[in-house]
């Protein structure tokens, strides 16, 4: 299934995905900002509990002998006599031995590594942060303290705890956090979905006036709007306006001309009447013919000019059934059936006059070719641009396949054993394109022939 570009897609969806992209990156950035934040305090307070108990052996190594007689673990918290807990403590002086370096109990002889290369270059006193592999593969977070007691010389402190606790107090705020954004998002959401919905409801109530009008529910856009629509409605009102002058005028000026040419066509007329003999008879068929074309070309102008017409709309079940009836009394000498089931709720989207004009000269065709039988059927043909397909079919003598394929012209006749004009089929199928619509012959399913018309519905 094709996926259709979002610049076709609605201003509702456009706006919708819009809001959502950026919704979603501006909560991800912030979030990231925000964790990155945390666990800058987080690491920051960790930091200053450690620099604490730093702090605390330091002030030991002020009092003589204070290394020599402190017990191991005696800063005070029993995680630093705890084997391997995390917790650990270490003293000793620059580039000591191993069985040199006093340690918390919790370290079992091991010793923690150095945050820096141990120099002379290096300033005593400044404190150094950072993160290193404990004694049992856990990370650590290591707090260094460098101090110079003079004669007693120098040492370096080091206090470290499980990084493990930094990670979980991060790990809690971002599921904390990822919670509140996710019902903030949901809520962003829903208000961007009322937002866009109200914002939209004026181009909603134009879309259903102007379908209104196509209908022919309404001649006018009705209704207030806001003054970014307003002028569009205006406008709309004002091509309104004009296509019905339009219309007006291609009317009065095919019934201008139908009575100008009515007056000289009669005299013709009356002249050839009332003289004999092969002149006037040449006179009266040629008037005769020329009636008959002014008269096909002026339906033809007037089906065009009206074509266009905005809400015009005609039922289409009353025409069908008035004709219907109307058939088997002017053929009843074949004892004529004509079955039709036409929907109640189908509409023409176009004059009344011009679908009687269609519907008739088929029914007229169907039945005087049929043996006793005509049927009218009705389905959708495409939803999408609202066409729907009336199927005329009589059980007469049909017609070979080869003379199906080419739609007769004008006065052209498939059969010349039957009286007519032969316009029947060709004005039907005239005012069908006129109307955008189709008219096909068919082989029908009965034997004789199928007239399938496909005319525009309410939606096109």
């Amino acid at each position: 299934m094709a996926v259709t570009p979002l610049a076709q897609r609605s201003i509702a969806v456009r706006l919708a995905v819009s809001a959502l992209f950026w919704s979603v990156l501006i909560l991800l950035v912030a979030g990231l900002l925000l964790v990155a934040g945390f666990r800058e305090i987080t690491e920051r307070g960790f930091d200053q509990r450690l620099l604490v108990y730093a702090n605390d052996l330091a002030s030991d190594l002020v009092t003589p002998g204070a290394l020599e007689q402190r017990e191991a673990g005696g800063v005070g918290d029993p995680r630093f006599v705890l084997p391997l807990s995390g917790w650990y403590w270490q003293v000793a002086r620059p580039g000591a031995r191993v069985r040199d370096i006093r340690t918390s109990r919790s370290l079992l002889g091991s010793v923690l590594a150095s945050l820096s290369a141990e120099s002379d270059e290096r300033r005593f006193g400044e404190i150094r942060k950072g993160y290193i592999g404990g004694p049992d593969e856990r990370q650590l977070r290591v707090v260094e303290r460098d101090i110079d007691l003079g004669e007693d010389g120098r040492f370096v402190v080091r206090v470290a705890g499980p990084a493990a606790e930094i990670r979980q107090e991060v790990h809690r705020f971002t599921l904390a956090l990822g919670a509140t954004f996710s019902v903030l998002g949901i809520a962003l959401a829903l208000t961007t979905l009322l937002q866009i919905r109200f914002g939209l409801q004026p181009l909603t109530r134009l879309r259903s006036a102007v379908h209104a009008v196509r209908r022919g529910e309404s001649e006018r856009i009705a209704g207030d709007y806001p003054k970014d629509i307003a002028p569009l409605a205006g406008e709309l009102n004002l091509l309104l306006d004009t296509n019905r002058d339009i219309l007006e005028r291609a009317r009065t000026q095919v019934g201008n001309l139908a009575h100008a040419l009515k007056t000289p066509l009669s005299v013709l007329v009356n002249e050839a009447d009332a003289g004999s003999g092969p002149l006037a008879a040449k006179v009266r068929e040629q008037a005769e013919l020329m009636r008959g074309h002014i008269g096909y070309y002026l339906d033809r102008a007037r089906a065009a000019a009206l074509a266009g017409t905005l809400g015009t709309m005609t039922e289409v079940a009353p025409v069908v059934d008035a004709l219907a009836r109307t058939f088997p009394k002017i053929y009843r000498d074949k004892d004529l059936d004509i079955d039709a089931a036409v929907p109640a709720a189908l509409r023409f989207r176009g004059e009344r006059q011009d679908l009687e004009e269609m519907v008739g000269n088929l029914l007229d065709n169907a039945a005087k070719w049929a043996a006793s039988r005509v049927t009218v059927t009705v389905r959708p043909s495409d939803p999408e641009r609202s066409l729907w397909c009336m199927t005329i079919e009589d059980d007469g003598p049909g017609m070979p396949p080869d003379r199906l394929a080419t739609m007769p012209k004008r006065g052209q006749r498939l059969d010349e054993t039957k009286p007519g004009s032969g316009l029947g089929l060709s004005i039907a199928a005239d005012l069908a394109t006129l109307y955008r619509g189709s008219l096909k012959l068919e082989t029908a399913s009965l034997g004789g022939l199928r007239a399938v018309l496909e005319l525009p519905g309410d939606g096109a």
